[in-house]
């Protein structure tokens, strides 16, 4: 399960540094690709099957299921961090994100977000902690 927030920055080639205890969990390979919210998602190969075969079985007939199926399998590229533990983003999914200077990696349960810091710090999370007591009275109830 990955948790955990970590801030670092792209560099001018567009590559970004994977934290050391999320590349322990992702292994050699895994894969990077459209998000929701303004992020972008990295799962491992194994969760990356997983959420694919999910896609994969929603109904062919449904026009919302064919657009969710290209969403997010046209824009998964699989990616390979460097010595240094860094990936390469392509330039496309930057710019879907935001992603510019300084972004923050976020550990999500079963894959990892991607943020554009600012857009994270401003939009991304909640901020008030009754209506997060609220949500989760309601998971519990």
């Amino acid at each position: 399960m990955f948790m955990g927030e970590y801030e670092h920055s792209i560099d001018n080639k567009g590559r970004v540094i994977i934290p050391a205890k999320f590349r322990e969990q992702l292994g050699d390979t895994f894969v990077l690709t459209k998000g929701l919210d303004g992020c972008l998602f990295i799962y491992t190969n194994e969760d990356w099957a997983a959420f694919a075969e999910k896609l994969k079985n929603t109904s062919f007939g449904s026009e919302k299921s064919r657009k969710l199926q290209r969403y997010f399998m046209a824009g998964a590229v699989q990616v390979e961090a460097d010595k240094q533990g860094r990936i390469l983003i392509p330039g496309k999914l930057r710019d879907l994100a935001g992603l510019t200077k300084d972004v923050s990696l976020l550990g999500v349960g079963n894959r990892i977000e991607l943020w554009n810091t600012e857009t994270w710090e401003n939009d991304g999370g909640y901020d008030d902690a009754n209506e997060i007591a609220e949500i989760l009275e309601g998971l519990w109830d």
